[in-house]
């Protein structure tokens, strides 16, 4: 029996995180996302996620240092995001320099052990953000700045986009965003970095993998889609007409329902939350009156919930962060758990090989030569 996008197959096991779909629960090793959401730094996620335990201060400070060291880019890489086409889709070049990555590991010809791969997922998490960040500034033709080792992952990120140390305000919105993103069970893109690292291909390859999947507007590009809707349906007073209209054409609402969760992604009340305080302090209350417009239409005409795709579209736009960087931001919160996957297929590793269900027409076709076919 087929089961079409391999739904409601169980590939693997993983203590890294669980999506309970009819809960409306996620968890990181053991925690639910709402113990961890705004008590925990991303930082402390990420050290979750690779030891499946929150650190003490004292390891908390040194997966810190860790990261931070690792965040200068090789010349070659910093040199191919300044001559990339200024028109270029940021995943693309962030696919391409993370790939690029690898071709200046100094270890790269050694025997991959579980030390070296755990050097180079904190070498890849490090260097995420930069190469995102680096971009833009690139493409606007601004100076690229020079990395610092005095700010956190999303305090870091926000500095290199915008030339200057961000708001303590704006960071944490950020960094929640970031824990919100660091995983999300067995998912497209992660599931990808696992098949690539089971052929035990390198993790560069792995990770390239993942950004290619996630780029999809069915998968991380689907808040960039939520902006573009909202910019086009242009004021509150359109959006019944709107939904109304796409509803009638069986097009599909960006952000609304989610393949897992039967009922509320418990992410987007989070999101939603810090949605509605940015829009209440910029003064630009729209954006997230038309989302509850929407949302409210969406419950009541189809049952559907608004996934996180949802509201963190507006959280993004409205630290100013430019919408074609919205999944690009999803792939540096989301690169954390990528590698924490990769490290755990490694450690009881089987080559992923499922089979498919031939369709075609029956074996017994004869060849016609080639001057007798029509």
């Amino acid at each position: 029996m087929t089961s079409r996008g391999l739904e409601g197959v169980v590939a693997n096991t993983t203590r890294l995180s669980d999506v309970i779909g009819d809960k409306g629960q996620l968890i990181y090793c053991g925690y639910d996302i709402n113990e961890l959401a705004g008590k925990v730094s991303y930082e402390e996620v990420v050290y979750l996620l690779w030891n499946n335990r929150l650190p003490t201060k004292a390891q908390l400070e040194k997966c810190a240092d860790q990261l931070r060291s690792e965040r200068e880019l090789p010349d070659g890489v910093t040199d191919f995001i300044k001559a990339a086409p200024k028109e270029a889709n940021p995943m693309d070049v962030m696919r391409t320099a993370v790939s690029m990555l690898g071709l200046y590991d100094p270890d790269i010809a050694k025997e991959a052990t579980p030390e070296i791969n755990k050097n180079r997922a904190r070498s890849i998490t490090a260097k995420i953000g930069v190469i995102a960040a680096y971009f833009h500034r690139a493409r606007c033709g601004k100076p690229l700045p020079p990395v610092r080792t005095d700010l956190g992952e999303a305090a870091h990120f926000l500095y290199l986009m915008c030339g200057e140390v961000p708001s303590t305000e704006a960071a944490d919105t950020l960094d929640v965003a970031f824990v919100l993103h660091a995983d999300h069970g067995m998912n497209a893109s992660t599931f990808s970095a696992r098949v690539t690292i089971s052929t035990l291909s390198d993790i560069y390859s792995a990770i390239t993998s993942a950004i290619g999947t996630l780029k999809g507007p069915l998968h991380g590009g689907a808040n960039e889609g939520v902006i573009h809707m909202l910019q086009e349906i242009g004021d509150e007073k359109n959006v019944d007409a709107y939904i109304e209209d796409q509803l009638a054409h069986k097009k599909k609402i960006m952000g609304i329902g989610h393949r897992v969760y039967k009922t509320l992604d418990p992410r987007a009340p989070h999101l939603r939350a810090m949605a509605v305080k940015l829009s209440e302090k910029l003064g630009e209350p729209k954006w997230i009156k038309m989302s509850e417009r929407i949302a409210e239409l969406m419950k009541e005409k189809k049952k559907l919930n608004a996934n996180v795709d949802f509201y963190s579209a507006t959280v993004y736009y409205s630290l100013g962060i430019p919408t074609d960087l919205f999944t690009p931001v999803f792939a540096i919160a989301r690169c954390s758990g990528w590698c924490a996957h990769v490290l755990e297929q490694l450690e009881d590793n089987r080559l992923y090989r499922p089979l498919s269900e031939y369709v075609g027409e029956p074996v017994g076709k004869k060849v016609v030569p080639l001057d007798q076919r029509t």
